[in-house]
């Protein structure tokens, strides 16, 4: 059965995000999901039912030098998980992405998996600054909660 979300996760956020297509962004694919691992543990967590994963969010924690060069545009998102070291330190938090099924939606499954990462983040790196590049309104609503209640300043990149 856990097939069935699984599959439904992987054709949203192929519709979505069309990673596949750009190569300027993060394709998750075998060798980003372990350096996004060995970034931390913490940059990809999921919230799952009986029949599988109903939210994935994804945060990469890097450097105020990167963050800075990807909202400026200067570097991609896919050149932000390359240049961003293994070992930190890190000092800024990027709000990568989050998917929830659409019956899911609005129940808190991703602010609640995007603040546990923040939290786990924040016990091993001093994270001063947020920063997303939303696809959506409810991405830009998803970032701007998550700031608040960490209390952390959040920068935004603009739609290309």
């Amino acid at each position: 059965m856990e097939q069935k979300n699984l599959q439904r996760m992987i054709r949203l956020a192929a519709e979505f995000f069309d990673a596949k297509n750009d190569p300027a962004q993060i394709s998750i694919d075998d060798e980003s999901m372990r350096k996004l691992r060995q970034i931390h543990p913490a940059s990809l967590s999921e919230e799952t039912d009986r029949d599988g994963p109903i939210a994935w969010v994804l945060v990469i924690p890097t450097t105020r030098e990167l963050m800075e060069q990807f909202i400026a545009k200067t570097i991609s998102e896919r050149e932000l998980l390359d240049r961003t070291s293994l070992h930190g330190p890190y000092d800024a938090l990027y709000l990568c992405s989050a998917l929830v099924l659409p019956e899911h939606r609005g129940m808190g499954f991703a602010k609640r998996q995007t603040m546990k990462a923040i939290t786990a983040i924040r016990k091993e790196h001093p994270i001063t600054s947020l920063f997303c590049w939303a696809f959506s309104v409810e991405g830009q609503n998803l970032a701007a909660s998550v700031a608040r209640e960490s209390g952390l300043p959040l920068h935004w990149r603009g739609t290309d």
